[in-house]
């Protein structure tokens, strides 16, 4: 609605996608119960079995769990494991990992995943499988936890989720100006917040960017196409807003000349960074001009993780603005309660607009 009256032709069209409740989980053995969490997307259940434990793919391949509960340890637990119909980044062993699972077809599965914030981010603990693809109910704990059930293997063990997933729809919001020229700049953010998370650095302060860059093209009227998207999954599992821009637009995507991604930005410590990917030095040139007229922008280390690695992926040059504190949001903020609206200097969201749109009017010359 606020972008419609900048004139501004918007899509908003919708798409599939699955929500979730979770009310309890419990696991217990004889009078002892301990401290787990749901598994976002787990199905239901209610499972009295024995415990099985298994700390390595090697484990994991030579045990027999059918029906039973089984516990993940160790190196099994190190990074969450992507989606398994995750088409970006899917590494071979996350997929042997869920191969393995399917085969074995354990009644659930309790995941004490470690501390690492270098993998998992500030999350703990963290839960290991966040896929509504994936039907074994799962739960997770901290490692400790971890090891005082694993005292109990080859024991009878009780667990219950109380849960369901509930169809709904979601979409993206994409907005454009000047459709029908030749060469497209793209610059997207994502809207959609970690569960459980106020979500202010991750990601509403790079929403915030969109809109205040939008109010400032209000009439731009050049040989650019100006598309400007808020993309709706980036933290869910499905990637579903991403998924159907690919269907929708996928063909289009050979107009685009650049595409800029803003996600994490604004963070009250330190400088705006950006990062280059696939640029012509020509191109890097004119983007490291521009910026170096902003005193709080600073060129930073490349990071794959988020909505510019779909038009990397693709060839095309990209631009990824964050924080230049990007290390310590993700390993003590991102994915957290602790992701507020008090962490943002919105003075830097400013900048970054300005110096956005400086660039594109400098691409528009060019």
């Amino acid at each position: 609605d606020t972008i419609k009256k900048w004139n501004y032709v918007v899509d908003s069209a919708s798409f599939p996608c699955i929500d979730y409740e979770c009310s309890n989980v419990s696991l217990a053995f004889d009078d002892k119960s301990y401290k787990i969490y749901g598994g976002q997307f787990s199905p239901a259940c209610d499972v009295t079995a024995k415990l099985v434990t298994v700390s390595s793919i090697a484990e994991l391949e030579n045990c027999r769990c059918e029906n039973d509960i089984l516990l993940m340890r160790g190196d099994l637990c190190t990074e969450h494991l992507m989606p398994k119909n995750f088409i970006f980044y899917n590494p071979d062993h996350h997929k042997k990992i869920y191969a393995l699972l399917e085969e074995k077809k354990p009644g659930a599965i309790i995941a004490a995943t470690e501390k690492n914030p270098d993998l998992a981010g500030a999350l703990y603990p963290f839960p290991l499988i966040e896929d509504g693809d994936f039907d074994i109910p799962s739960v997770y704990c901290t490692s400790s936890t971890g090891s005082e059930i694993a005292l109990n293997d080859g024991e009878t063990l009780h667990l219950a989720i109380e849960a369901r997933r509930i169809p709904a729809t979601a979409s993206n919001v994409l907005a454009t100006k000047n459709r029908e020229a030749s060469r497209k700049i793209v610059i997207l953010a994502h809207i959609d917040a970690y569960w459980c998370t106020p979500g202010a650095v991750d990601n509403a302060s790079g929403v915030t960017v969109l809109l205040l860059l939008a109010e400032m093209l209000r009439y731009f009227n050049d040989n650019l196409c100006i598309e400007i998207i808020a993309v709706n999954g980036e933290d869910y599992y499905s990637a579903g807003g991403e998924m159907d821009y690919l269907r929708r637009y996928g063909y289009d995507m050979g107009r685009t000349i650049l595409a800029i991604n803003i996600d994490g930005a604004g963070y009250r410590k330190g400088k705006t960074a950006y990062s280059l990917y696939g640029c012509r030095e020509d191109i890097s040139q004119l983007i490291k001009d521009v910026f170096s007229h902003y005193e709080g922008l600073v060129e930073g280390i490349q990071w794959p993780q988020s909505d510019h690695s779909l038009f990397v992926q693709r060839g095309i040059p990209a631009i990824a603005l964050t924080t230049e504190e990007y290390i310590e949001v993700s390993s003590t903020v991102a994915h957290t309660p602790a992701d507020t609206p008090d962490l943002i200097d919105y003075e830097k969201l400013v900048e970054v607009a300005h110096a956005l749109c400086d660039l594109i009017m400098r691409f528009s010359d060019s």
